[in-house]
């Protein structure tokens, strides 16, 4: 299941967000620090083909992809030195698998800003160097423990470790993030249990109100549209809309784009795809990496569907939604057999053949 974490400043919508995307009752208030224990919702992944392909194959069970958001308190200035509540609560949020940054973008008198005034590129930076201060912190344990390693001898796969937590704490320490160093396949597993939070793709969300966003934002977010992952929504209106009931919503012609926007870019910057398995029984969807070849995929659903694989019937989902079901499909010729060095496609529908 893929894992987000929100972080941001007190009072930028966080929460708010949060509640939009889930639909879940959470601690809302306009006052730094509402949120001191994390908040966890699990989402359905919205994919209209899903519906398409359950009423074809006329399935008894309809199962979604899903994503966990962990929604954390609110972080200032200072959060490294104990500001605030401190930084610890990002320990609730070391083994996501992205981060997505809440960053304010509209003005309102009413709701409290714990800095003077509108400057999104600061809260950016505010956010990003507390991050960077818990990253060093848990290099600079690694370092200590690994230079008592080599203390004791010669061990390659230390040295080899020990050069890149030195990398990665230069560039930290000079304000970069992890995520700008480059590293090779063996280097990247010497630090992958580390779960640096500043080596983890970001998504950055700028909230505005119904107005839209402030004039005073706009450079910033057009800068960051360029080099980021980025989706602006306006999470107030997104929370109101999520406790329309679905056939309110359909009425008023009514959605929750933010949470699509959100999951298809969290989908992209994590280079995820979707393949579909559809009987009488259930139709599901499966979430892989983009690239992942036919018995990987396999192993998403069983491990010994991977061990074991031996082929799988592949046809794309739109093909399937137009032919009314595998039967026809086959008889144009549009199912097809693949063997163990077929690359999914996003949309695949899926039938696996193995030995057990």
């Amino acid at each position: 299941m893929l894992r987000i974490g929100i972080v941001g400043l007190p009072n930028v919508g966080k929460s708010t967000l949060f509640k939009a995307l889930t639909q879940k009752g959470v601690d809302i208030a306009n006052y730094p620090f509402c949120t001191i224990e994390p908040n966890i919702g699990i989402v359905k992944v919205p994919d209209e083909r899903l519906g398409k392909l359950a009423e074809i194959s006329k399935s008894q069970k309809v199962i979604s992809a899903a994503i966990e958001f962990v929604d954390i308190a609110g972080l200032v200035s200072g959060a490294h030195k104990g500001e605030g509540l401190g930084n610890k609560f990002l320990s609730h949020i070391r083994e996501v698998d992205a981060i997505a940054h809440v960053v304010r973008v509209f003005s309102d008198d009413n709701v409290i800003h714990v800095s003077e005034g509108l400057d999104p590129q600061r809260d950016i930076d505010v956010i990003h160097l507390e991050l960077i201060f818990a990253d060093l912190a848990t290099l600079e344990k690694r370092i200590v423990a690994t230079r008592d390693i080599l203390k004791r001898g010669q061990n390659r796969t230390a040295q080899t470790a020990f050069e890149v937590l030195e990398r990665l704490k230069a560039a930290l320490d000079q304000g970069k993030l992890a995520h700008d160093v480059e590293l090779t396949k063996e280097e990247e597993e010497n630090i992958q249990d580390l779960h640096l939070l500043t080596r983890k793709p970001f998504i950055f969300i700028f909230n505005t109100n119904e107005g839209g966003i402030d004039e005073r934002a706009t450079t910033v977010v057009e800068e960051y549209k360029k080099k980021y992952s980025c989706v602006t929504v306006c999470a107030a209106e997104e929370a109101q809309i999520g406790e329309l009931s679905d056939e309110d919503r359909k009425e008023l012609g009514v959605a929750l784009r933010g949470l699509d926007d959100l999951i298809r870019t969290g989908y992209d910057a994590l280079s995820l795809i979707t393949y579909f398995t559809s009987g009488e029984q259930e139709t599901r969807a499966w979430t892989i990496l983009r690239g992942m070849k036919a018995p990987q995929a396999a192993g998403v659903i069983h491990t010994d569907f991977e061990k074991g694989f031996i082929a799988a019937e592949v046809i794309s989902c739109a093909d399937f939604i137009e032919c009314g079901g595998e039967v026809k499909a086959k008889e144009k010729g549009l199912m097809h057999l693949e063997g163990k060095e077929y690359v999914v496609q996003d949309g695949d529908v899926m039938l696996f053949r193995f030995a057990t």
